[in-house]
């Protein structure tokens, strides 16, 4: 039988190929990274070349659906997303990972341990993530209206190139007074999301805004950094950072003023030191 991981590439049991990239030095410490919505690998790329500079071995993969790998029509939400991951992490047989998850990504994380535990975990990280939930219910009250997703999938459906267009000024702050705004990364972000399969990219509104992770931010028995900032206008800190660090035993919240959702990007410089002193720490 045939090995199901390649090079760059790995098969899931249900036929999926999930595209990957592996740098840094292989006896390094594994530092797994997992992007946000609709975005691919190469939103980490600042962290990545960062860390395995510095001696970490860093893994980032494109979602099913997104990105180079292959587009499933089905299968995209939050226990498909963390067993690709778990597969992932042991075909390419990953001890003591840090597991840095960003918006979606940070969902897809916690639902990676709350499914599969922490036996190969070392550290986690939450970045802008969505969990616990990010729709408005009897029980989370900060959270957004169904309105607001409607409006997303209705703009992904209509014209996703111009909605992800638009979208990159909330997404990087651009829209704030006195925003220096990035052309060149606001057009990596809509390239980005056009890799990515129309079909994933609208049922993965539903899996980023309805998953519940309460069940398993509490199964997190390893040192957790929750980091968001408090001018997030895409998940906002109140209805989702800031609680999310109550419900992890022992996490440490790290609130940046100011910083918007795109914090690994625009404010990259700052993320890149306060990852290292947390993973090292």
């Amino acid at each position: 039988m045939p090995s199901p991981l390649s090079s760059d590439q790995l098969t899931t049991r249900d036929g999926t190929r999930i595209y990957f990239k592996d740098w840094g030095p292989r006896d390094g410490q594994p530092v797994v990274f997992s992007h946000g919505w609709p975005l691919t690998a190469d939103a980490w790329e600042d962290q990545m070349m960062f860390l395995s500079e510095r001696g970490f071995r860093t893994i980032a993969h494109d979602r099913r659906g997104n990105g180079r790998s292959s587009q499933p029509w089905d299968g995209h939400d939050m226990d498909h997303f963390a067993d690709d991951l778990a597969e992932l992490t042991s075909a390419l047989d990953l001890r003591k990972a840090v597991h840095v998850g960003h918006s979606t990504g940070g969902g897809e994380v916690a639902r990676y341990i709350g499914r599969h535990g922490t036996g190969r975990v070392a550290k986690a990280v939450l970045i802008g993530a969505v969990p616990p939930i990010m729709l408005k219910t009897d029980w989370h009250p900060n959270g957004l209206p169904r309105e607001v997703f409607d409006g997303i999938r209705e703009g992904v459906r209509k014209d996703r190139a111009s909605f992800f267009k638009e979208l990159t000024l909330a997404f990087f702050g651009f829209n704030r007074p006195g925003a220096k705004v990035s052309e060149g990364l606001r057009e990596s972000f809509v390239l980005q999301g056009l890799m990515g399969s129309l079909k994933a990219e609208y049922d993965t509104v539903k899996a980023f805004s309805e998953t519940d992770f309460r069940a398993d931010l509490a199964k997190f028995d390893v040192p957790t950094l929750v980091m968001h900032g408090d001018d997030d206008q895409i998940v906002p800190f109140e209805g989702a950072g800031k609680l999310t660090a109550t419900l992890v035993k022992g996490a440490k919240l790290k609130v940046y003023p100011g910083f918007g959702h795109g914090l690994c990007s625009v404010n990259k410089d700052v993320i890149n030191e306060d990852l290292l002193a947390f993973i090292r720490g």
